[in-house]
């Protein structure tokens, strides 16, 4: 049994509050895109260990570090299923903003919940997603939503943007995700994303913004270019998506300029989902 997990990008991002836990409540609006992983499953015939095979873009992590085989553990814990051969197809960069490990993670519980007809709803899955990560749950709806606490409380929005074409350009820079929460300052947005996203996107420059950018961008200027050089080719709204470094930019169409301008970038061009 095969799927392809994809990845999101934070239409606005605001850090509003730091809680007692040490974490902090945010506002955003996740959206998917079509950038994706693949993940399969087989069954071993001989019931041994499970095993873990990766592919693609080399993730420095031990196995049992991945948080694909975080997910098939928590599921062992709560369902019986039979051993897994595993094997992950790394297409969606890390350390980049886009979710990639927490859509993997994710998508790995609804293929064993649909493979082995466990009969788990979509709030139990996201109940064991957050315990994965953040916003491991987002990517158990893996629809257009407004969400926020950590990221774990969500709220359907009507936003459609597959018709729009985007671009999505990732530099060879790792942002930590907690250094980058290190330099926020929690500040309550005078206008909700909920309402900005009902506005004309071309006003969304001026209305919707990352929290994470203006610390990251000081310590990477290159991110700020990108984002610039998309507004300069004709971008509807250009942001850094999640806490960096990946860059994207919504355009009427392909502009093949962007995909030439930056060679030694990661660039991924494809429709809304």
């Amino acid at each position: 049994m095969i799927c392809f997990p994809n990845a999101k990008i934070n239409l606005g991002l605001n850090i509003v509050s730091k809680r007692d836990d040490g974490y902090h409540n945010l506002e955003t609006v996740f959206y998917p895109i079509a950038i994706k992983d693949a993940l399969e499953i087989i069954v071993k015939e001989d019931q041994s260990e499970d095993t873990f095979i990766e592919a693609g873009i080399k993730v420095d992590a031990a196995p049992e570090s991945n948080l694909v085989m975080k997910a098939l553990k928590l599921m062992r814990s709560k369902y019986e299923f039979p051993s897994l051969e595993v094997h992950l197809l790394k297409k969606i960069p890390f350390g980049a903003g886009l979710g990639g490990g927490s859509a993997d993670a994710s998508f790995m519980l609804k293929l064993i919940n649909k493979t082995f007809d466990l009969g788990a709803s979509d709030k139990e899955l996201a109940n064991i997603a957050v315990q994965l990560g953040a916003d491991c749950p987002f990517f158990i709806y893996n629809r257009p939503m407004f969400a926020t606490g950590i990221g774990e409380v969500f709220e359907d929005v009507e936003l459609c943007l597959k018709d729009y074409t985007f671009i999505l350009i990732k530099p060879d820079i790792h942002v930590s995700t907690k250094d980058a929460f290190a330099q926020i300052k929690p500040l309550q947005p005078s206008m909700s994303l909920k309402e900005i996203i009902k506005k004309p996107m071309t006003e969304w420059r001026d209305l919707m913004i990352n929290d994470f950018e203006k610390s990251v961008v000081a310590k990477y200027p290159l991110i700020n270019e990108i984002k610039e050089t998309m507004y300069k080719h004709g971008a509807l709204y250009a942001s850094m998506t999640g806490s960096g470094s990946s860059v994207f930019g919504i355009f009427n169409e392909d502009v093949k300029a962007l995909q030439t301008l930056y060679p030694d970038c990661n660039i991924w061009v494809g429709k809304g989902m």
